[in-house]
């Protein structure tokens, strides 16, 4: 019984501890930020305080780059956008500031950051240069927000939805990302 109080305490210790002013966080010369207007569907505008997870997404278009799904997500057809696209070349766009919620990943847009990843063909399996983009912004966003590879998540673990796909229909390939991950914080 006193194992588990102490658990629990080490449990609430380490939210308060973790606790980050998402605002005052400053991005990395690798990432290029290009934000979406505000039109409350994409971008809603609507404040977020605390982030639990990051959420990875695949933007389910092959061969698509990061500024068309930037430029998508900024257009009167789009109600979604996430805080980070990363391209075939490794380039990572920013279209949401990390203080407001994305439309990425359903009832978890209040307490995520979310990443859409391109992708070369229909298997939705990442390339290598975009691969390596996404271990090290997602390493980069765990080491400010105070969190870790147990705070990765597929919008598969959200929603049920095959996204993004590779990782849902391959769960080593998803194990060894966030082992990568780690080894990166």
């Amino acid at each position: 019984m006193l194992v588990v109080i102490l658990l629990l305490a080490l449990l609430m210790l380490r939210s308060c501890f973790a606790s980050v002013n998402i605002s005052e966080v400053e991005s990395p010369s690798f990432i290029q930020q290009n934000f979406i207007e505000l039109d409350g569907h994409s971008r809603t505008g609507r404040e977020m305080t605390k982030v639990h997870d990051i959420v990875i997404h695949y933007v389910a278009n092959p061969g698509s780059s990061a500024k068309a799904n930037r430029d998508y997500f900024n257009s009167s057809q789009s109600n979604v956008s996430s805080h980070f696209v990363v391209g075939l070349q490794g380039e990572v766009i920013q279209c949401v500031p990390l203080d407001e919620e994305s439309s990425a990943s359903n009832e978890r847009n209040r307490d995520t950051i979310s990443i859409e990843v391109c992708h070369p063909d229909s298997s939705g399996q990442f390339n290598g240069e975009t691969y390596g983009a996404l271990v090290q912004l997602t390493a980069w966003l765990c080491g400010q927000l105070r969190l870790d590879e147990d705070d990765l998540i597929r919008h598969y673990d959200i929603t049920g939805k095959l996204c993004p796909k590779y990782y849902v229909e391959n769960p080593e390939a998803w194990e060894q990302f966030r082992e990568d991950v780690k080894k990166a914080l």
